[in-house]
């Protein structure tokens, strides 16, 4: 703010004094009214107001127009020279991996080694691009070559399911080299992994599950599935049970549905071997699953 008054004054004193000079040597006799130097006196006057006020306004005026100018002509010269397209070329890598991978889904080891994966694909409610870290590979061969038979076969059966999806029509299997750097548990990398391509994960592990939620990425839960689609009963339907075993509880037997739902038969170990018709008497969710409770008519 002082600059300026320090420079409205110089430019008002510099325009007064031109003023002055030139009314003087146009007018020399310049009475009016017999008052002399009147012209000089008012020109001084008028170049001193305009130095103070107009010429600022005026070259801000121009510095406005000249700046403006300048831009235009930049603008005309990029349009008309072709520059890449940096903007386009960063938002094509973003999208690059939803173009190689179209409706990701990122498996993991529990999802491989359930079984249920290859049926859900065979049925054609699950498709798109299945993606298998190599990571996921190499844990999947370590229970493969477990000293425990039962952990064996499902590390073997694991790799009998993907080379059956690798077959498949409805879903493309890549096996990817991709890791992440500086992460050691396979989760974590799971989830770091399925952000990047922003991909889905195919799982049966609870507790990725949470986490995955958690964390803003999207999880295809086979158990879930699963349980959505069981039988729906409700109380006081009739069903026929076969009741394969006695229960936990005193007097109870217990049987199945085909999609493996436990049927609890009140007071019915004594049926057991045999098949019955039963009343639903209440069904109960848990976090194992539906128990549907029965009595025998």
């Amino acid at each position: 703010m002082l600059i300026q008054v320090i420079v409205r004054t110089i430019l008002g004193v510099v325009f007064a004094s031109l003023g002055y000079l030139t009314s003087v040597e146009l007018f020399p006799k310049s009475n009016i009214f017999n008052i002399p130097y009147v012209i000089p006196i008012v020109l001084t006057f008028v170049f001193g107001v305009a130095g103070v006020f107009l010429v600022p306004i005026i070259s801000m005026a121009l510095a406005h127009w000249s700046s403006n100018f300048a831009k235009k002509i930049a603008s005309e010269v990029i349009e008309q020279v072709h520059f890449p397209d940096v903007r386009k070329k960063v938002h094509m890598a973003r999208n690059n991996s939803v173009e190689k991978y179209p409706n990701a889904m990122v498996l993991d080891t529990s999802a491989i080694i359930d079984g249920r994966l290859s049926d859900i694909v065979t049925t054609g409610f699950l498709a798109g691009t299945l993606i298998v870290p190599r990571f996921v590979l190499s844990e999947l061969q370590h229970i493969a070559d477990s000293s425990d038979e039962l952990r064996r076969g499902r590390g073997r059966r694991g790799f009998e399911i993907l080379e059956a999806l690798k077959k498949s029509d409805v879903v493309k299997v890549e096996i990817i080299d991709q890791d992440v750097l500086k992460v050691k548990n396979t989760d974590d990398k799971l989830l770091k992994l399925a952000k990047s391509l922003k991909a889905k994960i195919v799982t049966t592990d609870y507790n990725l599950n949470k986490v995955a939620t958690l964390s803003g990425v999207k999880i295809l839960n086979v158990n879930e599935l699963a349980n959505s689609v069981k039988t729906v009963v409700l109380p006081g339907e009739l069903m026929s049970v076969r009741v394969i075993q006695e229960g936990k509880e005193k007097d109870q037997g217990v049987g199945y549905l085909p999609d493996g739902t436990m049927i609890v038969v009140e007071n019915g170990s004594r049926y057991v071997g045999k098949t019955v018709e039963a009343v639903v008497s209440r069904v109960l969710q848990t976090v194992a699953g539906r128990m549907i409770f029965v009595q025998v008519k």
